[in-house]
Parts: C-alpha cells; structure tokens; sequence
C-alpha cells in the first residue's frame, strides 16, 4: 500500500498528460473545440454587422416613406435625376 501513496500521483499525472496530448491531436478533440470557438466568434461578428446594417437600412426605408428631402435625396444619388434648370458638373 505504501508503493501505491507513493507512485499514484505520478501514474494520475502520467494517465492526464497522456489524456492530454490524445485529446490535442484528435481531430475530434481539443483543435475541433478551438476551430468550433473561432468561427462561433467569426459568426459572432458577422451577426453583429448584419445587425448595424439592418438597422441603418431600417432607418433609410422610415425616412424614405416619410421624409420628402430622404425622397429627393435618393432620387438624385442613385438615379442621377436633377430638377428642371440644374446643370450637373460631374468632378473625377
């Protein structure tokens, strides 16, 4: 019994790094863990970002529905539309 308080510890230590050094290259194990928790935080921020964009597209669709100076606005940036009289100098 006295061999046993003796070696034990070491065998416990001896079995965990063994567990261990398996567990780090099992594809299934521990670099799996790590891929898996990178690209939940990639997704993470990706999420995010859809959500500030989401917002700002939500914000651009109320002014367009209730702001005529949003109206004009887009009217004149995405289809180029100028009002009778303008002259449009276009600057590269």
């Amino acid at each position: 019994m006295d061999w046993m308080r003796r070696y034990g510890w070491r065998l416990a230590a001896a079995v965990s790094l063994v567990l261990a050094v398996v567990s780090a290259l099992e594809p299934r194990g521990f670099r799996r863990h790590a891929r898996l928790r990178a690209q939940a935080e990639a997704l993470s921020q990706r999420n995010a970002q859809l959500r500030e964009e989401n917002l700002r597209l939500t914000r651009e669709i109320e002014g367009l529905r209730s702001d005529p100076a949003a109206i004009e606005r887009a009217a004149r940036e995405e289809l180029g539309f100028v009002k009778p009289g303008e002259i449009v100098i276009h600057l590269e």
